[in-house]
C-alpha cells in the first residue's frame, strides 16, 4: 500500500519551511557545501511499518538528486533490528529532512501498530475497526492512511462526506425525530445518515427516523446486545466511547457491525525509527 495524494508536496514544503525557516543553521555551520552521505532508516522497536514513501519524499523534496531506497514497505512487520531505507547524496539535505521524515515515518507507523493490536481483537466477530475525526490537525488524510495499513477502515473523512447527527445537533433540533426529518428534507439520497443514540428508546426513535446507521454511544455491552436485537440487521450498527484494546473485544462479541476507536489516531505512541549516517566524504 502507497500513500497517493496531489497534495503531498505541498503539505510537505510547508511542513519543511515550518522547520528549516531560513535554512539549516546548525548542519549549514558543520557540513561542508559538497559532502555526500550515506544513512540507514532502521527501527528501533517492534510494530507495524507506514509511511516510508511519505518519509522519502522529504528527501527527494530538498534534493531532487538523493537516491531513497526502500527495503521495508507500508505494512511490513519490523523488529529492533530492521533498515528501512538508505538515503544516498547531499550529506546537507538528509540532515535537513532528517527530523521531518522521521516524525511522520515514526507517528504512522506508530498509528498502524496500534491499529493491527485492535484488529486482531475483532477480526474473530467480522467487525469492522474504523477511526474518527479525532486526529491531527493538518494530518488527517496521513493518519487515516495508516489506520488502512494497519488492517482498519476510515469512518468519514470529514463533515463533508457524511450526516452524522449526535447529541448536541439532537438538542437543538429538538429530538431525535426532528432531527432526521430536518435531514431528510435536504440531503442527496447518495449521502448516508448516521445517527447517535445513547439508550434504547433513541434505537427505537432512530429506526423509525430511517436513519441509514445507528451509533450506540457509550452503552454497556448489555445495552448493545439489546440494541443489536431491536436492530436486527435492518442498519450496520456502530458502537462508540471511550473503547480500548481491553474493552474492544468484548464489545465486538455484542454483535455490532462496526467499532468507532478514537484513539487509533489521538493517543498513540510513535515508534522508535532512527537515522544514522554510516558514510560521510
Amino acid at each position: 500500500m502507497k500513500f497517493k495524494n496531489f497534495n503531498l508536496d505541498r503539505w510537505l514544503e510547508n511542513w519543511l519551511i515550518e522547520d528549516m525557516g531560513s535554512g539549516d543553521l546548525t548542519t549549514d555551520l558543520i557540513v561542508p557545501e559538497r559532502a555526500v552521505a550515506k544513512a540507514y532508516i532502521h527501527s528501533k522497536d517492534i510494530g507495524l511499518l507506514a509511511g516510508v514513501d511519505v518519509a522519502g519524499r522529504v528527501f527527494t523534496l530538498l534534493n531532487p538528486n538523493i537516491q531513497f531506497t526502500v527495503y521495508a514497505q507500508d505494512g511490513a512487520r519490523l523488529d529492533k533490528q530492521t533498515v528501512i531505507a538508505t538515503v544516498e547524496g547531499d550529506a546537507r539535505s538528509i540532515l535537513t529532512g532528517e527530523r521531518l521524515a522521521l516524525n511522520l515515518l515514526q507517528h504512522l507507523s506508530g498509528i498502524a501498530t496500534q491499529t493491527a493490536q485492535f484488529t486482531a481483537l475483532t477480526v474473530p466477530y467480522g467487525t469492522r475497526l474504523v477511526d474518527t475525526r479525532k486526529t491531527t490537525p493538518g494530518l488527517r488524510l496521513l493518519e487515516k492512511y495508516a489506520v488502512r495499513v494497519g488492517g482498519g477502515f476510515n469512518h468519514r473523512l470529514g463533515l463533508y462526506d457524511a450526516v452524522l447527527i449526535k447529541d448536541n445537533h439532537i438538542k437543538v433540533a429538538g429530538g431525535i425525530k426532528a432531527a432526521l426529518e430536518l435531514v431528510k428534507k435536504e440531503i442527496s439520497h447518495m449521502t448516508k445518515i448516521e445517527i447517535e443514540v445513547e439508550d434504547l428508546a433513541g434505537v427505537e426513535a432512530a429506526l423509525r427516523g430511517g436513519a441509514d446507521v445507528i451509533m450506540l454511544d457509550n452503552m454497556d455491552c448489555d445495552q448493545m446486545i439489546e440494541a443489536v436485537k431491536l436492530i436486527g440487521g435492518r442498519i450496520p450498527v456502530e458502537a462508540s466511547g471511550g473503547i480500548t484494546a481491553k474493552t474492544v473485544a468484548a464489545i465486538a462479541a455484542t454483535g455490532v457491525d462496526i467499532i468507532s476507536v478514537g484513539a487509533l489516531t489521538h493517543s498513540v505512541r510513535s515508534l522508535d525509527i532512527s537515522l544514522d549516517i554510516d558514510i560521510i566524504k
